[in-house]
């Protein structure tokens, strides 16, 4: 089944760190994600569920969690736009990194999927004219 850019904002974070953690250390396990979202095991557990329902992820009993094609896709069409987010609050608005980093995670769950994705298309010409930032 087809995946656009949906989802509660919830579970875009839990596919973004189960991609980040995954590239960084190989194996991502349930306690790695609880670490990194600061939430409890209980409600990773029950999160996971959810995604492997929706066929984003994968997971044997107590096994390692993993991301289906779909997942990983999604996952990264997530971080793209953090990221894209990110740079442009501070290499265009000049927002201290840290305030963007927290910025780019509320603007990207609060606007509509429409807004993003324009918001999204006038940065990357943008920044690909400007030479101000880029897609990375």
């Amino acid at each position: 089944m087809p995946h656009v850019l949906t989802g509660s904002s919830s579970m875009q974070d839990y596919l973004e760190a189960i991609l980040d953690l995954a590239e960084k250390d190989g194996l991502v396990r349930v306690s790695d994600i609880a670490s990194r979202l600061s939430i409890s095991k209980p409600s990773v557990t029950q999160m996971i569920e959810n995604l492997k329902k929706q066929e984003l992820v994968k997971q044997e009993p107590y096994g390692p969690v993993e991301l289906t094609g779909a997942g990983r896709e999604l996952a990264t069409k997530v971080r793209q736009r953090h990221r894209l987010l990110k740079k442009f609050l501070i290499d265009v608005l000049e927002v201290d990194p840290e305030i963007a980093e927290r910025d780019a995670c509320m603007i990207e769950h609060v606007i509509s999927p429409q807004t993003m994705e324009k918001l999204v298309e006038f940065l990357a010409v943008f920044s690909t004219r400007e030479g101000l930032i880029n897609k990375d």
